[in-house]
């Protein structure tokens, strides 16, 4: 037998999820949903009239599916309930921020030289972190170090990036 292709992968990328996030955000109804809540307090109705705009038609009781199953998963929440005529509104909100983008095919040679200046200048804040964090690791649990590890990054750079 001879080897007809052969390639070393080398790990350039970490994605960190949440599987219940996951899973409530594979429906691309429900990601746009997501995408509409962030910094905006919508009602269940605006909703399904600014999807209704983007191109996604669907009734008004789908809408409310996708919210709860949100809701669920944590991702969003009422921030605001409303009495009128009888009736109630709940407007809903996030405090997650959902960039989804397909990288361009020549991301690595726009940016390798950027990558490697900031992975110089992080690895002090990494070693920074590992220590603080030693005593809330887990011994023989590398995947789940490396998540604390990306969600603690993650979120101070979405504290620095939501700054400016």
């Amino acid at each position: 037998m001879s080897v007809l292709l052969e390639k070393k992968i080398s790990v350039n990328n970490i994605l960190t999820v949440n599987t219940i996030c996951a899973k409530a955000i594979e429906d691309e109804i429900r990601a746009k949903i997501l995408q509409l809540l962030y910094k905006k307090r919508l009602n269940a109705v605006q909703i399904t009239k600014r999807l209704k705009k983007l191109g996604y038609k669907k009734a008004l009781t789908t809408i409310r599916h996708h919210i709860e199953i949100l809701k669920d998963a944590g991702l969003i929440e009422v921030i605001k309930i409303e009495e009128s005529r009888g009736g109630i509104t709940k407007y809903y909100g996030t405090s997650t921020k959902l960039i989804a983008f397909t990288i361009p095919l020549d991301f690595e040679k726009k940016y390798s030289s950027i990558i490697q200046l900031t992975s110089s200048k992080l690895e002090k804040v990494l070693n920074l972190v590992l220590k603080k964090t030693s005593k809330y690791r887990k011994s023989n649990q590398a995947e789940y170090n490396d998540y604390l590890v990306m969600e603690i990054f993650n979120r101070a750079m979405t504290n620095l990036l939501e700054k400016k």
